[in-house]
């Protein structure tokens, strides 16, 4: 009999060790799913430096656009340098580029942030006017709106940087998405979880994004064994309501959902989605608690009764 041609995928990423990390273990899923059912398939990393990669001094925020850490990686894929690539999915902005689809979103990791600080304070125990280290502005608000007197200041760079600057810059504490922590095998380096409730984690946070071709049935085919449904639906409701905004990643938004443990009347799954916009001196945190079976209009029902109440007016001065 006649053994099948292997194709070799070639698997785009950012060059961080948490992207490399995370694509390692996305391609792990991958093996075991092909020598399970015996597909033809072997995979090769692609490193690609993105606009986010290569401006390192400045706030996310202030760098402008959208799509900050991907758009060089679209590039790649709609050039066929790649056939598909994994993302952050918080990195992510609603609209993808024509052609292109999120292919897979596996299941998702803790969605909180976290924080790393000297001698393993908590949230609620940092000093006075405490220096903190974050790169965005989400945080910052949320954070600040609860403890006005914290003194926010910009770090950027991989997980392993920003934890170094405790020591070399003088923060108190920095604040980072735990689940990059957990790929990397690092949680032990955790002081303290902040409650989702005090701060709305980034829109897509604790989940991977995998990006493809549309009109690649082979790879569509290989990447929908390793989604994870109930992950997709949630992180649905959270994208609409980014795109209900306008939104980019870098903007003071959150947005978390979750599944309920009790069905529709009709047997549908239902979701709660929590929807945040703040001002990045936190003096204004305006939040919506939504309900719903459909994750699209979840996402936009919060996303209006925020604007009722002035969100686009907060975006607007931020630059989104």
């Amino acid at each position: 009999m006649k053994q099948a041609i292997k194709r070799t995928i070639v698997v785009g990423t950012r060059q961080s060790a948490l992207a490399l990390t995370q694509t390692g273990q996305v391609i792990e899923q991958l093996k075991a799913v092909c020598s399970e059912h015996n597909l033809p398939y072997d995979f090769e990393v692609r490193k690609i430096v993105t606009k986010g990669d290569r401006i390192l001094d400045v706030m996310l925020s202030k760098v402008g656009g959208k799509g900050l850490f991907v758009k060089e990686i679209e590039e790649s894929l709609l050039n066929k340098e790649i056939d598909f690539a994994v993302h952050s999915m918080k990195d992510m902005p609603y609209s993808l580029p024509e052609g292109l689809m999120n292919g897979a979103i596996p299941k998702r990791v803790d969605p909180r942030d976290c924080l790393i600080t000297n001698g393993g304070l908590t949230f609620d125990q940092l000093p006075e006017g405490a220096l903190v280290g974050t790169s965005s502005l989400r945080r910052a608000s949320q954070l600040k709106h609860i403890r006005p007197d914290l003194r926010m200041e910009s770090v950027r760079g991989n997980i392993d940087t920003r934890i170094r600057k405790l020591e070399t810059e003088g923060f108190d504490a920095v604040v980072l998405a735990a689940a990059g922590l957990y790929r990397m095998g690092w949680e032990d380096r955790i002081s303290s979880y902040v409650p989702v409730d005090v701060c709305v984690p980034a829109v897509g946070q604790g989940a991977l994004g995998i990006e493809c071709r549309v009109n690649d049935s082979g790879v569509r085919e290989l990447l929908d064994m390793i989604n994870d449904p109930e992950t997709a639906f949630a992180v649905q409701a959270e994208r609409s309501f980014l795109g209900a905004l306008n939104g980019g990643c870098q903007i003071p938004i959150g947005a978390h959902a979750t599944l309920l443990e009790e069905r529709a009347a009709d047997g549908s799954l239902q979701l709660s989605l929590t929807g945040i916009v703040g001002s990045p001196d936190g003096s204004v945190l305006l939040k919506e608690t939504r309900l719903g079976t459909d994750p699209q209009r979840v996402g936009i029902e919060a996303a209006e009764a925020l604007r009722a109440r002035g969100a686009d007016r907060i975006l607007a001065e931020v630059g989104g």
